[in-house]
């Protein structure tokens, strides 16, 4: 899944020395603050100036009093998005917070310790929790086991729909039944009816519950596109549902469902265009924009997302190998990048401008590397 991690839990250390993990983590963070000191272009990135899930600049605070073991910070971030209804970067930052924290829990534990029936650290242990568990062998039966009380503290959690999104993908994991993924379903929507990360769980379920069907993953993600407001990050799902086909059957759903793909991508640059350039918010969204136009050999298009993503990489989708963890994903978006602007560079040659026809060139894909 989109919000899964690939790193394994670290090894015991001192709590006073900063392991090697959290060391490169706060190099990062430190990085993105002095960039946010700059003025931001557009300017293509270069190699040594790419960050890999560099946090924007709320995030990357809160991550380095995390390292120290403060946990002040996040409460404050994350109260602050519970209390204004941000229920996408309440998602977002609750997701990031558990990552770190598989690396570095002190932070967590003692706010948990002193404040446990705190909604916002409920969250965050919830999602820990779950992404421990999916990368064990026994999955399936550790995630039914904890079904109930991730379940109940969805529950408990009011208006807030971003519990429902760990809920649903511990029903995945679990491999839940029909009826019981829906009831869950319709209490997500019932709180938030455009809610990206609950929709993206809802999909990932629906084409892990039947390998193959894309156009019913094609279907439920338009539809949730359609009936999105204008600005709404669930109307760049049909990007998703375009990158499950082509990650599970390939050239063969390119074939079969080209113009919806194509749809789905020309939808996202929509997205896009209407979001700043070289900014880490919509850094994903970009990446797997790109990732998806060179899987439809429209590498123009897709040198245009390169340039608006500046230097912010995200481990999804370069991370991802179907529904596996992949190794280096930071390497394979500087492979593919490197290919894309060759293609573009070939087609200029090719048509004798310097202005393309098309992004349609000589096939590169990420998979290839």
């Amino acid at each position: 899944m989109g919000t899964q991690t690939a790193e394994g839990e670290a090894e015991p250390h001192n709590h006073h020395e900063p392991s090697a993990v959290v060391l490169a983590m706060l190099r990062a963070f430190l990085r993105t603050a002095a960039r946010a000191a700059r003025p931001r272009t557009s300017r293509p990135a270069q190699d040594d100036d790419v960050l890999l899930d560099a946090p924007d600049d709320h995030l990357a605070p809160v991550l380095v009093a995390a390292a120290r073991g403060e946990s002040a910070p996040a409460a404050a971030l994350l109260a602050g998005t519970r209390e204004n209804a941000e229920w996408e970067h309440r998602d977002r930052y609750a997701t990031r917070l558990a990552a770190f924290a598989r690396s570095r829990s002190e932070w967590l534990d003692d706010w948990r310790a002193t404040a446990p029936d705190d909604p916002d650290a409920l969250l965050v242990a919830a999602r820990l929790t779950v992404e421990r568990h999916w990368d064990s062998p026994a999955r399936t039966e550790l995630l039914r086991q904890i079904a109930p009380a991730v379940t109940a503290a969805a529950e408990a959690a009011g208006p807030d729909p971003v519990p429902w999104r760990t809920a649903l993908d511990t029903a995945r994991g679990a491999r839940a039944g029909h009826p019981e993924f829906e009831r869950l379903w319709a209490q997500a929507v019932r709180r938030s009816p455009h809610h990206y990360g609950c929709h993206v769980a809802a999909l990932d379920y629906l084409a892990a519950a039947s390998p193959g069907a894309h156009r019913e993953c094609l279907d439920f993600a338009e539809t949730a596109a359609q009936d999105a407001p204008e600005d709404a990050l669930v109307r760049a799902l049909p990007l998703r549902a375009a990158f499950i086909c082509l990650t599970t059957s390939g050239d063969d759903a390119a074939g079969a469902h080209r113009d919806r793909l194509d749809a789905a991508a020309d939808r996202a640059i929509a997205l896009s265009a209407a979001r700043p350039a070289a900014d880490p918010w919509p850094a994903e969204l970009r990446n797997l924009l790109a990732y998806v136009l060179v899987r439809l050999e429209r590498h123009q298009d897709a040198a245009e997302q390169l340039r608006l993503t500046g230097p912010y990489v995200t481990s999804f989708p370069w991370g991802r190998d179907g529904d596996r963890a992949a190794d280096d994903p930071l390497g394979r978006f500087l492979q593919v990048r490197a290919d894309v602007r060759a293609a573009v560079a070939s087609a200029r040659e090719t048509t004798g401008s310097g202005h393309p026809r098309s992004g349609h060139g000589g096939r590169v894909r990420p998979g290839d590397h």
